[in-house]
């Protein structure tokens, strides 16, 4: 494709849309950038910066068009202690140290790992951070004024029902500006989003961080940047995905990997902290109908224009209405379905789905829940597997020869009942092991066939092992060491 018809489809293919889509992401950014900014414990504006530069950098760099990233609680969560101990000058170089990881991170291709995460894992981070949404707005939902809940039901309302009479407008974007309007004009008693924390006033400035240039400060910063480029790219693919699949379109996870990593050392030059994609204000530029990088852009632009140009009029904004669009965006995140597939399913899969949503609310950390999911759909997979693995054998005529058929997977988990199944104290002068319709796997199945073949020498008996296809016999010649010298006392242990 030329760079012609790329910038067509990926900048100008959806102009409207993804403007408007833009700038409702912008107006959703500023309090969940300074709540962010309070969770690590800096100041408002670094929070601000960050969602700035990132999203605009991201823009261009990304792999995934129409997806948003900046700052997210998932790091600034990580940066809390650091921030304590140090100040917010390692925050910086934190940062910077952290993108460069996932550059490097994206240059190995492991953006390939996804194919590791299953349709059950990802259905389970998705409802458990529709639920963490949700239970983000709960400040603003406890203890307000009754005006505030009146205020949130008509946001929800102008959401819903705004689209029945066109879909021009992004319903969000509308909620945003009525209810704006009738605080105002009614002098309706709610939080603003002024309340939250001062808003920046001037641009960013391109500075280097503070901080001595030796390895007492990268053994500070390391397991920090560590922490945060792991869980960025984590929730930066696991979105990607999910945008791929809400847009019906591919992106390309390494090249996002790469973009995360430039965007968050862009992010840390101009004094803003780290961040990642963010499924909540992905999922509310799709649903508003942005589409391209134009969306992605616009949002970290209008955002900058939102601060420098018009942070008073901001200010004004009240909480309910942003509150709406989050509970909006929860719901529309939050996979139904799956709660009547929990009695369709397999129960392995649906224990995999409870335990991501169970690990991700109770811990608040997104990278655990996945980790918790794929460890646990690799175990199902494994003893699966292994259930469906066969040996059996036929006693020849005259007594004095076994041949063994094994069939289907040889590898950890069925190791043990490959050993099992062969009687190594018959008396016998031969045996032979069929092995052609089975696959070995890895060194623990290579380490049985081994074993099998020297037990089976020890007492005697010639063996003759048949049948294997290509790759077993790849795998058997490299790690194999029952026809080397000394292989009896190597693996029996004698």
């Amino acid at each position: 494709m030329t760079f012609i018809e790329t910038l067509r489809r990926d900048w100008l293919s959806n102009v409207r849309g993804d403007v408007l889509a833009g700038i409702v992401v912008a107006l959703a950014l500023i309090p969940e950038a300074i709540g962010f900014s309070i969770i690590a414990g800096v100041d408002p504006k670094v929070g601000l910066y960050a969602s700035v530069v990132i999203a605009i950098v991201i823009s261009f760099a990304g792999g995934r068009p129409a997806m948003i990233s900046a700052a997210t609680a998932a790091t600034a969560v990580l940066f809390g202690t650091l921030v304590r101990e140090h100040g917010l000058q390692y925050l910086l170089a934190a940062t910077i140290l952290a993108g460069v990881l996932q550059i490097a991170a994206g240059w190995l291709r492991v953006g390939n790992i996804m194919r590791f995460v299953s349709r059950s894992v990802m259905t389970g981070f998705v409802n458990a951070l529709a639920i963490l949404i949700f239970m983000a707005q709960l400040p603003e939902l406890l203890g307000v004024t009754w005006e505030s809940y009146v205020m949130i039901a008509a946001g929800l309302a102008v959401i819903y029902l705004f689209p029945r009479l066109t879909r021009a407008i992004p319903s969000p974007l509308v909620c945003i500006v009525v209810l704006t309007v009738a605080g105002l004009l009614l002098g309706i008693d709610t939080r603003t989003v002024g309340d939250l924390g001062e808003l920046p006033n001037a641009l960013p400035m391109l500075l280097f961080p503070q901080i001595p240039l030796n390895l007492e400060t990268l053994w500070i910063i390391l397991p920090t940047s560590i922490a945060v480029a792991a869980v960025g790219l984590l929730e930066s693919l696991l979105t990607a995905s999910i945008v791929d699949q809400m847009t019906d379109t591919k992106s390309d996870k390494n090249r996002e990997s790469v973009g995360q990593g430039i965007a968050n050392i862009a992010s840390g030059f101009f004094g803003g902290m780290a961040g990642c994609a963010m499924i909540g204000q992905s999922v509310i530029n799709v649903k508003s109908g942005g589409r391209g990088r134009l969306s992605t852009f616009t949002a970290g632009a209008f955002l900058l224009f939102l601060l420098l140009v018009l942070g008073d009029i901001v200010g004004l904004i009240p909480m309910p209405a942003l509150v709406a669009i989050m509970i909006m965006v929860s719901i529309g995140t939050f996979s139904w379905g799956s709660l009547n597939d929990l009695r369709k399913h397999p129960r392995r899969s649906s224990l995999v789905m409870l335990a991501t949503v169970i690990t991700v609310v109770g811990t608040h950390n997104l990278a655990l829940g996945v980790g918790v999911g794929v460890l646990m759909s690799g175990i199902f997979f494994a003893w699966k597997v292994s259930q469906i693995f066969r040996v059996s054998s036929v006693l020849t005529a005259d007594g004095r020869a076994r041949d063994y058929l094994v069939e289907g997977q040889l590898f950890f988990a069925s190791a043990e009942d490959f050993l099992e199944a062969m009687d190594f104290k018959e008396k016998l002068e031969r045996v032979r092991i069929d092995v052609s319709k089975a696959h070995i796997w890895d060194l623990t199945g290579v380490n049985a066939v081994d074993m099998a073949v020297l037990k089976f020498r020890r007492e005697g008996v010639v063996v003759e092992l048949v049948g294997m296809n290509d790759a077993s016999a790849t795998i058997m010649d490299e790690l194999a060491v029952h026809d080397q010298p000394g292989a009896m006392a190597k693996v029996l242990g004698h």
